[in-house]
């Protein structure tokens, strides 16, 4: 065979290279930045429209967000940046009078740092007496609109009075002396509040009941704080509710609701309670004024004799004209 028959063909493989399509997540992450954007553009124009009172109102709510989760996050009744509109059809005019109500009673920022300031105090005392730090769970912090409340929570394991008794148990003994000179630092007024379950005493409300315990725990507590070294005269307020006021999501027997509350005061508020507002004097004054008013607007009433009688000559001018 010739040389030119050996040679075989030369077959090149060349292998296809496909391009990859890249797909469009770049888009998403445009279409993202520019809702950021349009949202950053719509917040700056409507903060130039808005008043001096509106932005400040606007930056107290993003400034403490975790002071309005705890005293409810009701912020149904704040005035719109957005200028216009009239009134929310959506609130009755009582439901609009129990927020302005809210916010008027709502604390300052000042006083909302200074009850955050006292409630770190505590939580620092406490944390480092080794007893007293295994209390911290039955301890619960909030604003209300009276002031900073702070809630001593029974449990089965650790109650803090004797069954069915006002003798107080020795950790809380022991806690309550150890907040008594840190209340007793404070300015404010006090207030204090006993509450219990829903489990009825043999005698029923007839005899020894809910009422005379709630109260006598409460005062309990108040002994304990004085002797701790608290001013008595700083005291306002000791109360019994009995098991009135149960804590909510609870069931009324649960132990939970056997719990000590002290409220550190707003002065507003302590104010109130030295001087309630009289609406009025004297009821009885204003009871006879109202029926003299009523008396004076009434129209005299007629004698049904006298009509009787007019009309009769009326008649026999009839019963004549038809003769």
């Amino acid at each position: 065979m010739s040389a030119a028959g050996d040679k075989r063909p030369i077959i090149i493989r060349r292998k296809k290279v496909v391009q990859a399509h890249h797909g469009g997540a770049w888009k998403i992450a445009l279409a993202d930045f520019m809702t950021a954007l349009m949202a950053l553009f719509l917040v700056l124009w409507i903060l130039s429209v808005s008043s001096e009172e509106q932005r400040k109102g606007v930056a107290e709510y993003f400034s403490t967000p975790l002071v309005t989760a705890i005293t409810g996050g009701d912020r149904s009744g704040s005035t719109s940046a957005i200028p216009g509109g009239g009134p929310d059809p959506t609130h009755s005019d009582g439901e609009r009078a129990r927020i302005d109500l809210m916010q008027a009673t709502r604390p300052s920022m000042q006083e909302r740092r200074f009850f955050m300031d006292v409630q770190e105090r505590i939580e620092r005392a406490i944390e480092l007496d080794p007893e007293l730090r295994q209390l911290r769970s039955q301890l619960r912090f909030d604003l209300t609109r009276e002031g900073l409340r702070i809630q001593v929570l029974d449990t089965e394991q650790r109650p803090m009075f004797e069954l069915g008794s006002n003798q107080v148990a020795p950790y809380m003994r022991n806690l309550l002396r150890t907040i008594a000179p840190l209340l007793n630092e404070l300015p404010n007024d006090l207030s204090i509040g006993g509450h219990t379950d829903s489990v009825p005493y043999a005698g029923g409300y007839r005899g020894y009941s809910n009422w005379e315990l709630s109260n006598d725990r409460a005062n309990a507590s108040r002994q304990e704080l004085v002797a701790g070294g608290l001013d008595p005269d700083q005291l306002l307020r000791v109360s019994g509710y009995a098991d009135r006021a149960q804590l909510p999501d609870t069931e009324p027997d649960d132990p939970i609701n056997r719990r000590i509350e002290l409220i550190i005061l707003l002065p507003e508020i302590a104010e109130a309670i030295r001087n309630p507002v009289v609406m009025e004097t004297d009821i009885s004054t204003v009871l006879s004024e109202s029926a003299e008013e009523g008396s004076e607007d009434a129209a005299p009433a007629q004698n049904p004799e006298q009509s009787i009688d007019s009309e009769q000559p009326d008649l026999e001018q009839e019963a004549t004209n038809a003769e």
